[in-house]
């Protein structure tokens, strides 16, 4: 008979297995889930792909929890006398998005339900929640719009979009399975405002401002588009010391390129839409994952070099920031012989303190070579002759 070693790490099976099923691509709108969001940057950056975030086998069984935990929800209100609907008549989840926006902005709610005692005739939006001990001591402390405050904007827009007046927001100690319950009441000001900052969003052709400069304050530090976010044209170092590496430039996909606009008029089956000025025509969800080799950097996007011109052939040219002045194309062709032209995908991989250099442009034009990320690269063992320098 044979024996499972008891030195195999069944655990990183699972995570690798978990990570291949339920790894998703980015979302295609901006989510009623992240509008809480003060800043308003990161908002963009997500809403255009700036950087996907992948996660662990750890983290997405995580998530899923959550998702796993609704019907434990609805049974229980169920069991409670609540008459509730987690479904459409089709079997789907009931999802909204906002008409001003082109349906960029959207969401999908738990559900609907009446039944709450006292108030036997009103229909509630329903939206369910799980959390760990501490967020949920300080929930019960101080209630959804101060302790948790991205979900109360959450419910605002979904009662909103739904025409309701009053939510339940519904929450589980994953810990000890205690339960949290609020009534949300419905502010149209504060939906208002929502909405106003989606249409923003959405809207905004280049990078809108954050809400600090400062790369070492800590809502910053915490942010997943940190590296995006705190240009430099050098190496530098914060307040306390430690060294701050170059600007990372944005991934290259459809919405990161200044070819690429959200329309506000969706298609023929009402869904939201991009459109591409380069190739005059609407661009697929996973042609805009991929991109293609016409892909220009939102010049905003690239925070240590300013844009001074562009040419016919759709390059944009560009000088570093800082003392160096140096040209340079993202595009692929330059007229110039001293002023070095680069792919986008280029551009994302290069340190920006070596655009320019003498000794990487000979490599490039005597080998046809590309400037690709480190990852990419695979070690090999060679001899030495047949290194041929």
């Amino acid at each position: 008979m044979t024996m499972l070693s008891d030195k195999v790490n069944l655990v990183s099976f699972i995570d690798s297995a978990v990570h291949a099923a339920l790894s998703e691509p980015p979302r295609g709108h901006l989510g009623a889930s992240q509008i809480g969001n003060e800043c308003e940057r990161a908002l963009w950056y997500s809403f255009r792909w700036a950087s996907y975030k992948q996660f662990s086998g750890r983290m997405l069984i995580l998530f899923n929890r959550g998702h796993e935990e609704e019907a434990r929800f609805i049974r229980w209100l169920t069991m409670a006398g609540m008459t509730v609907t987690s479904v459409d008549n089709k079997g789907n989840q009931f999802s909204f998005s906002e008409d001003s926006t082109g349906g960029h902005f959207g969401g999908s709610i738990d559900g609907f339900g009446y039944g709450i005692p006292g108030d036997e005739s009103t229909q509630f939006l329903l939206e369910f929640k799980t959390s760990g001990a501490k967020a949920f001591k300080q929930l019960e402390k101080s209630g959804i719009e101060k302790s948790k405050p991205y979900h109360y904007f959450q419910v605002q827009i979904y009662m909103h979009w739904a025409g309701l007046k009053r939510a339940l927001y519904m929450v589980v100690n994953k810990d000890d399975d205690r339960l949290y319950t609020e009534i949300v009441n419905y502010d149209e000001k504060v939906a208002e405002r929502l909405i106003a900052k989606a249409q923003r969003i959405v809207k905004s052709q280049n990078t809108p401002a954050g809400i600090s400069e400062k790369p070492d304050w800590y809502k910053c530090k915490l942010c997943d588009f940190h590296a995006l976010c705190h240009g430099r044209g050098k190496e530098s170092t914060d307040c306390a010391g430690a060294l701050l590496g170059i600007q990372s430039l944005p991934d290259v996909n459809c919405r990161t390129c200044l070819h690429s606009t959200p329309e506000l008029t969706p298609d023929a089956d009402g869904k939201a839409r991009w459109s591409c000025a380069k190739w005059e025509c609407d661009i697929p969800i996973k042609g805009q994952r991929e991109g293609c080799i016409e892909h220009r950097y939102i010049p905003s996007l690239i925070p240590w070099a300013a844009q001074i011109d562009a040419d016919e052939d759709g390059n944009i040219i560009y000088e570093m920031k800082g003392d160096s002045h140096q040209p340079f194309i993202n595009g692929s062709s330059s007229q110039d012989k001293q002023v070095p032209f680069y792919a986008s995908k280029e551009l994302q991989a290069i340190n920006p303190l070596l655009i320019g250099d003498s000794n990487i442009q000979k490599l490039r034009e005597q080998f046809n070579a590309e400037c690709v990320p480190v990852e990419a690269m695979q070690l090999v063992d060679i001899m030495d002759e047949d290194v041929p320098w």
